[in-house]
């Protein structure tokens, strides 16, 4: 390793200050561990106003969740770092977290929670309204538009079971199909069968004023109106940082890409090494997240336990 190596050595290292890597480092540091975060500051949901579906947290700004969190995890000795990393290499008995800086930290354990990033359909006028007026889940926000004018702009084929899913809130509510080619006629007619409309014209801007939308604007010319648009960005995890460990990866059933391959604690095909929340999950809620950092948290600290006892076994031995 040829990275100036900061020194002492933690029990863990997290990257990622959102909601899965909080409450991964909540549980390590209520285990007595030593435990730095690495946050960049760029949770997936900081374009919501509002968190919905967390139970008693209903309605809170996802800021406020994270800026409690952390004072909840600073409480017990876990310390943060601002920044990014770059990569991570194999070190004595543990990895090297390598930063952009250059500088590195050495830990036993590493928890990656570092997210994805949603990349967006190109059409004028979806990227801005983004967390506002242009939604992903309707779970989290089907609620607040409901019995609303609802377009869904598919981009791959989840955005059939996208549209099922918001018909669910309102029954106004039109698909816009052209990413998906040539609809299935069956398909097709189950859509009309709930009264979904079908637009098979591309969609080429989404107008309004501000972060309201007043309709969306497709490519024979005409508007159809509607009040929010449902659509599913392209994932893309934040694991490029791992590249040098050849961690085992899978393909998404559903063509959103290539995923770190993990067990159901998180743990990936390097022993050392456990990854949570969206950067594996990107159908992850924020209270999914916060049980898979749960659940992590406690396999780390439990395959840390073991690893003490055996170097205590060989050091007694001597």
């Amino acid at each position: 390793m040829n990275a100036a190596t900061s020194s002492p050595v933690w029990d863990a290292i997290v990257v990622g200050g959102g909601a899965a890597g909080l409450s991964a480092a909540l549980l390590l540091g209520r285990a007595r561990r030593r435990v730095l975060v690495i946050d960049a500051g760029s949770p997936r949901n900081r374009f919501a106003a509002h968190m919905h579906g967390v139970l008693g947290n209903e309605g809170t700004p996802p800021a406020e969740l994270l800026r409690k969190g952390r004072a909840e995890v600073a409480a017990y000795g876990i310390e943060f770092l601002d920044g990014t990393v770059q990569n991570v290499e194999a070190a004595d008995s543990g990895l090297a977290i390598v930063l952009s800086t250059g500088r590195a930290q050495r830990a036993r354990a590493l928890v990656v929670a570092s997210g994805i990033v949603d990349e967006l359909p190109d059409v004028p006028g979806l990227a801005p309204r983004w967390g506002t007026s242009v939604l992903h889940c309707p779970y989290c926000h089907g609620w607040e538009v409901r019995d609303q004018r609802l377009g869904v702009l598919a981009t791959s084929p989840m955005g059939l079971h996208q549209t099922q899913l918001v018909r669910q809130w309102s029954d106004r509510v039109v698909l816009f199909a052209a990413g998906l080619g040539t609809l299935d006629p069956v398909a097709e007619q189950r859509m009309r069968a709930r009264g979904v409309e079908v637009v098979a014209s591309p969609v080429v801007e989404i107008l309004g004023e501000d972060d309201r939308i007043t309709g969306v604007r497709t490519g024979d010319g005409r508007m159809v109106e509607v009040d929010a648009v449902f659509t599913t960005g392209a994932p893309r995890p934040n694991d490029g940082f791992l590249t040098g460990l050849g961690l085992s990866r899978t393909d998404s059933p559903f063509g959103l890409g290539s995923f770190l391959s993990v067990d159901q604690a998180g743990k990936t095909s390097h022993d050392r090494v456990w990854a949570i929340g969206n950067v594996v999950n990107p159908a992850a809620n924020v209270p999914m997240a916060i049980g898979a950092g749960a659940f992590a948290g406690g396999a780390v600290n439990g395959a840390l336990v073991e690893e003490d006892f055996d170097l205590a076994r060989a050091a007694a031995d001597g």
